[in-house]
């Protein structure tokens, strides 16, 4: 791969490359941490890859 080639995510089990983005929050059993994450969701298989964002034990929203 050269340097101006842009990867291609693709979907681990049926190996599409369209994916639908969403924005998903994942909080602890106790509430006490958030976890935002970007949820890609494949349009063939309907497989969710997980992307961790980041979390705070202050995001209570």
């Amino acid at each position: 791969m050269t340097t101006s080639e842009i990867p291609v995510l693709r979907c681990p089990l049926c190996k599409g490359s369209d994916f639908q983005q969403e924005v998903g929050r994942l909080d602890s059993r106790w509430g006490l941490t958030s976890h935002r994450m970007t949820l890609l969701i494949c349009r063939s298989c309907r497989y969710i890859l997980h992307f961790y964002d980041k979390n705070s034990i202050f995001d209570f929203d």
